[in-house]
């Protein structure tokens, strides 16, 4: 009754955790676009997309990921081989194990009606299964802790996982193990199905027999055990339901455990030790099921979700679709590392101490902030940090085994964390130029809004030009010096001559009608007012901010004016004046 009530709440807890998770997908708020969306816009775009897809070439592409990325982990394999084969066997095995003997009486006896669990082929690959998941637990401890990774990192989850995967292996072996050599549990058998007729003398047969082949460890009998009487064992055996049962050494991890206990076999099995540990197998077994989505044991079922969706959508998808698969994707990620372990930026991490800056661990602080929770200023700030130190190389992209996009989640947290933590970092970043790549997928105020609050935080102490052109309010501070390279003598745009060679080439500049009225100083104006020391001018340009340092002057200026490095370096100068202000 107790058993049966247990597993009834944890298929409850399960069913619900579910039912929530996939509720979040419809329902959080991740992209800008995503904001003035409701629950049914999004549903109604997820149900049409799968339609679609279904009834469309697509779900040839769909099942050739679901398998070849899915189950057999493709891009495992080509990024790393030995992180491929503990996935392989942890997963592979424990998930087999699952199918075959947890859900034995929905599967296994759907596909073979004579299926035992104390029967061959069956007791043979549960044992074979589950020797596979321990080994790969054994070498992703190797790995985690032994090997040390670089970058790699371990949460409170990574060890739950761990231990909940151990606990569960571990006791179903020791547990088999002990099963073996119980007498109790052979007195139970004998009573269920050997139906014995002739009393004593049978059952010292059977007995003797089963201490022989299948080594149950009984009290000693009064006399040593003839061949006549394991013989007659045999055919009562033979006779009976308990022929239904194959050698234990097929079991061969049980086995061998029991070989072990088999000197105290009988003291653990008076006190109850086999019973004490099916309960702690079964109650790990449910704990686990219980809290599967709530953990990231779900990636098992988000993670192939995650890869077949990717496969069939792109930046022209329905935004409410997009939306949603990026809620998935949140969780879709198990915490491998293989992102941060390519991370172009993740060097810097040694140096900075930030694990933020980390893409594993980014991605992390990302659902909290996604899901709402109260981040402090510093939590904020470290995430931040991790957001605009971003050079956008798409390689965590390109090796996510999860096929998460990730450098769409990080366009879309950089954009949510300027609308509250502000947005001076992310425009001395290469942010600015990926964003300005990415301008029509952002309304114009959502586009414009962080800017104009940098203008305003980092020019308010410097004069900007007039509507005429003519600066206004010059102190008239002179003798700028901004070295590129302490070994130069002299800066690059001393040698400018103001060919206006940066300004023609400017895709900023070629944005306005009027350049000069949105933008104030133009590129080649900025080198000449650096050169004649007028600070104010320099630093007081709405091109400053505005520019999204894809290098095109400073590549096609004919005097080598290291242009958009003179205006990164100006936007540190604005910046570290303005702090001390």
């Amino acid at each position: 009754m107790a058993f049966t009530i247990s597993l009834y709440a944890a298929l409850i807890i399960f069913a619900l955790g579910l039912i929530y998770k996939i509720g979040t997908w419809f329902t959080r708020k991740t992209t800008p676009s995503s904001q003035d969306m409701t629950t049914t816009q999004r549903l109604t775009a997820g149900i049409k997309g799968m339609i679609l897809t279904i009834f469309s070439k697509r779900i040839l592409t769909v099942i050739s990921v679901f398998i070849l990325d899915g189950i057999f982990q493709r891009k495992v394999f080509r990024e790393n081989r030995f992180r491929w084969l503990i996935h392989i066997l942890l997963y592979g095995g424990f998930m087999l194990l699952v199918l075959m003997h947890a859900l034995d009486n929905f599967i296994t006896q759907a596909i073979n009606p004579d299926y035992a669990s104390t029967l061959n082929p069956f007791m043979f690959l549960r044992d074979l299964f589950g020797a596979l998941a321990i080994i790969g637990i054994v070498l992703a401890l190797y790995r985690r802790f032994i090997m040390k990774a670089p970058r790699l990192t371990t949460t409170p989850m990574d060890t739950y996982a761990i231990v909940i995967v151990a606990v569960i292996m571990l006791s179903g072996i020791v547990l088999e193990g002990v099963k073996i050599t119980s007498y109790s549990r052979y007195q139970q058998m004998v009573e269920d199905y050997a139906g014995l007729e002739e009393g004593e003398e049978d059952y010292q047969a059977l007995t003797a027999f089963w201490v022989k082949e299948f080594h149950t460890v009984a009290p000693p009998m009064e006399e040593p055990a003839s061949p006549e009487l394991i013989e007659a064992g045999r055919e009562l055996h033979e006779m009976s339901c308990m022929a239904c049962h194959s050698k234990p050494q097929w079991a061969f991890t049980g086995y061998l455990i029991s070989r072990a206990v088999s000197p105290v076999a009988l003291p653990i099995d008076r006190a109850g030790i086999p019973t004490l540990l099916w309960y702690i197998h079964v109650l790990a077994c449910f704990v686990g099921l219980a809290y599967l989505p709530f953990s990231k044991f779900i990636h098992v079922i988000t993670t192939p979700l995650s890869l077949v969706v990717n496969s069939v959508m792109d930046a022209t998808s329905d935004p409410a679709t997009i939306a949603t698969r990026q809620a998935l994707e949140l969780d879709a990620c198990m915490h491998c590392g293989t992102c941060t372990n390519r991370c172009s930026v993740g060097v810097i991490y040694e140096h900075i101490g930030n694990p933020a800056i980390l893409p594993s661990e980014k991605l992390a602080a990302l659902k909290g902030y996604i899901r709402g929770e109260a981040l402090d200023e510093e939590t904020l700030q470290r995430i931040g940090e991790g957001a605009y130190l971003c050079t956008n190389c798409h390689r965590c992209t390109d090796v996510c085994p999860a096929g998460i996009n990730l450098e769409e989640l990080w366009f879309t947290m950089r954009e949510r964390l300027m609308e509250q933590a502000g947005p001076t970092p992310m425009v001395l970043s290469p942010l600015s130029f990926f964003r300005g790549l990415n301008q029509e997928r952002l309304s114009e105020e959502a586009y414009t809004q962080p800017l104009t609050q940098t203008r305003a935080a980092l020019t308010a102490s410097y004069p900007l030009l007039t509507t005429t052109g003519e600066p206004v309010a010059l102190t008239g501070e002179k003798g700028l010096s901004i070295p590129l390279h302490r070994s130069d003598p002299q800066p690059s745009y001393s040698v400018c001559f103001e060919c206006q060679t940066c300004t023609n080439v400017c895709p900023v500049v070629a944005s306005y009608d009027n350049p000069q009225e949105v933008l104030g100083m133009l590129p080649h104006q900025i080198m000449h007012a650096a050169s004649l020391g007028i600070r104010d001018l320099a630093l007081g340009s709405m091109m400053l901010w505005d520019c999204v340092t894809c290098y095109q002057c400073q590549e096609h200026c004919p005097q080598g004016v290291k242009v958009t490095e003179v205006l990164y370096e100006l936007k540190n100068l604005a910046i570290k004046n303005r702090a001390k202000a």
